[in-house]
């Protein structure tokens, strides 16, 4: 056993917790508060809460609202400069999961002497330097239960000129404040979406090379807690128990891609969403996942963890890896998100061999973390399985 813990954000967990903000020690005197393109945060309150704790606390801030689903660089760096402009000398990241990796890459890149957000970027066309500068501080105040973002130090950026969709390593939040209140107004499609994001991200885990007894311990958590109170959380958004524990296995699921990793079904989502931004990451993850893990249980590699994920599910008496498939198909249907389809979003077929090479191209260290070696082959055989 062998593993690497070393998660250093402080976390404020629990219904009603945004109102400590106020009584939590700034990082610095004026922040860039980042937030999305969209109205929700302004019209469910959020906003307003977050200004009045970080007046309570001390601190100015300056509002950049150009955030968009599956973050683009170059607004990215809209926001590095707007930091850099108003004497910004922390960040506060208030939103979901492509706020958060926004938030995460401003405070890293504003930090630095020079450079745009894809000079320091270390796979595909990005330029590979070392971040020289210590990332500005950084706290993430998480509005949905989808990314994990909240405790790692990961974003997610799309670069529009090649469609490269890649992650990105900034510094950890030195403060997180996950409140499950802040998400009761989240729609039912997107708090589905949000919710299996989560649950791969620990499902991966769980079947990477890498997976290890600290990995499984929040692994399995979180898994066990979206399967019973995901359906719920979509049937009646307002459900505060429901709510209160996908936002759990959120934190959880975070927790697992640091001690851990995902394996290649991350990576073959962001290719399908690097090229196709408006197709949400959990709906592409929901899209691919009966292939991609019907391909893994061909192999045999490790059948008695998929037993244990279909039990985990909720299927108690899980014997064979095919119990799994059934377990996340039943789950797919509670949620109402099992016949989502590509062309829907205007993926057409032949782009499939262009986003198998992406994937490997972008993300090929997630590929390395799985147990086996999907080819090339494999994966566009994945996508068109999984293509409706």
């Amino acid at each position: 056993m062998s593993y690497i813990w070393n998660l250093p954000t402080k976390v404020q967990f629990g219904p009603g917790k945004v109102k400590e903000l106020a009584n939590e020690k700034m990082p610095g005197k004026k922040a860039l508060l980042v937030i999305s393109c969209g109205k929700s945060v302004r019209e469910n309150g959020a906003l307003a809460a977050v200004e009045q704790g970080l007046t309570a606390a001390g601190a100015a801030y300056v509002i950049f609202d150009k955030i968009q689903p599956n973050p683009l660089e170059p607004t990215i760096m809209e926001g590095v400069e707007r930091a850099r402009e108003n004497g910004c000398d922390f960040v506060v990241g208030l939103g979901g999961g492509s706020v958060l990796d926004s938030a995460t890459i401003i405070s890293a890149i504003a930090a630095q002497k020079e450079g745009r957000v894809w000079d320091y970027v270390q796979g595909g066309t990005g330029g590979a330097r070392p971040l020289e500068e210590k990332p500005l501080p950084y706290i993430a105040i998480t509005t949905s239960a989808g990314t994990g973002s909240e405790v790692d130090c990961w974003g997610v950026v799309t670069n529009p000129a090649t469609h490269e969709k890649i992650g990105f390593q900034g510094g950890y939040p030195e403060l997180a404040i996950v409140d499950p209140e802040l998400m009761l107004t989240v729609p039912p499609a997107f708090t589905a979406y949000q919710g299996f994001d989560a649950l791969f991200h620990s499902i991966e885990g769980y079947l990477s090379a890498l997976c290890n007894e600290a990995a499984e311990m929040v692994e399995l958590a979180a898994v066990r807690n979206i399967a019973r109170y995901l359906p719920r959380a979509v049937r009646k958004g307002s459900d505060l128990e429901a709510r209160t524990k996908v936002a759990f296995a959120n934190t959880m699921s975070g927790y697992s891609m640091e001690v851990c990793s995902c394996v290649s079904q991350h990576a073959m989502e962001h290719a399908l969403s690097g090229h196709h931004q408006e197709l949400p990451h959990g709906a592409g993850l929901i899209m691919i996942s009966q292939a991609y893990f019907g391909r893994w249980i061909e192999e045999h590699v490790c059948d008695e963890r998929f037993v244990e994920l279909a039990r985990a599910l909720g299927r108690p008496d899980a014997a064979e890896p095919e119990d799994f498939l059934i377990a996340l198909g039943g789950l797919m249907d509670d949620c109402g998100v099992a016949d989502l389809r590509m062309s829907d979003y205007g993926i057409a077929p032949e782009e499939f061999p262009r986003m198998a090479a992406d994937a490997k191209a972008t993300m090929g260290a997630l590929f390395a973390c799985d147990r086996f070696e999907l080819s090339d082959e494999d994966v566009v055989s994945i996508y068109q399985k999984s293509y409706r």
